[in-house]
């Protein structure tokens, strides 16, 4: 992939980022996965999983992937489509700033046009400079390569403090300004919070689609930019297969999946 068509499907995600009208990314976590929702009307971009990716590796999410498993995971997506390709990088696999940059740079060679990126240490959260700081590291980085990466910075501290607005909008702010492209916010269990962090955030809104959550076109309604299966993509699958297990096990018919080509 040249460093030209890399930057216009980075412009592309982008663009796709509209309040009212949001990127639907049904997440993966392999070459097959990939191809097969690529494939599916309507997909306009493929973003994946961290939780799926490390599942598929047989580790814990919350970065027991090695660096190298990840970006070979994001090269073998990447290499499965035409579409841009988002990675959930979690934190970003590295000890400082410094080295942050560094793996960016490895990713972006991946032929990838976005990351999110967590604000969450694993027992907490980052101090809104440090983590501003990381935000700005990943965009040098983009810089640096040529392509314009599009950051969504994720944003967990309602889910740790489900009362904390004040701190999640100086976060937001605060994110915007260092690099960010939209803010992943978690935390968002219900409409009326939706709609209060579409409010309080100057920018982009990406959130996911948990069970319980409300619909994707009440999503779009309350202004919402972006939405995220997450590891709920995984789950839809595994669910399928476990549902053909049992009823072939029991003497069952062959499932009509049987004739899916992937």
């Amino acid at each position: 992939m040249t460093t030209t068509s890399q930057a216009e499907r980075a412009e592309l995600l982008r663009s796709l980022h509209v309040p009212g009208d949001p990127l639907i990314l049904v997440n993966v976590w392999d070459a097959v996965s990939a191809s097969v929702v690529a494939r599916a009307p309507g997909v306009r971009a493929i973003a994946t999983a961290s939780h799926a990716v490390s599942a598929a590796h047989g580790v814990p999410d919350g970065e027991g992937l090695t660096l190298e498993q990840a970006l070979g995971a994001a090269e073998r997506v990447v290499a499965a489509t035409d579409l841009p390709v988002t990675v959930d990088f979690e934190r970003g696999y590295a000890r400082d700033t410094a080295e942050l940059h560094d793996n960016v740079g490895r990713l972006i060679a991946t032929g990838a046009v976005g990351l999110n990126l967590e604000d969450s240490t694993g027992d907490g959260l980052y101090s809104i400079d440090e983590q501003t700081a990381r935000i700005a590291a990943v965009r040098d980085a983009a810089t640096a390569s040529g392509v314009p990466l599009v950051i969504n910075a994720r944003l967990d501290a309602l889910s740790l403090a489900p009362e904390g607005w004040d701190d999640a909008a100086l976060r937001a702010q605060a994110y915007l300004a260092a690099g960010a492209d939209s803010v992943f916010v978690l935390g968002l269990t219900d409409e009326q919070r939706v709609r209060r962090a579409v409010e309080l955030v100057a920018g982009p809104v990406a959130v996911i689609a948990s069970p319980g959550a409300p619909p994707i076109r009440r999503l779009a309604e309350l202004g919402v930019a972006r939405v995220s299966l997450g590891p709920y993509a995984l789950a839809i699958a595994l669910a399928g297969l476990a549902d053909a297990a049992e009823t072939l096990t029991s003497g069952g018919s062959y499932p009509a999946g049987m004739s899916f080509a992937y």
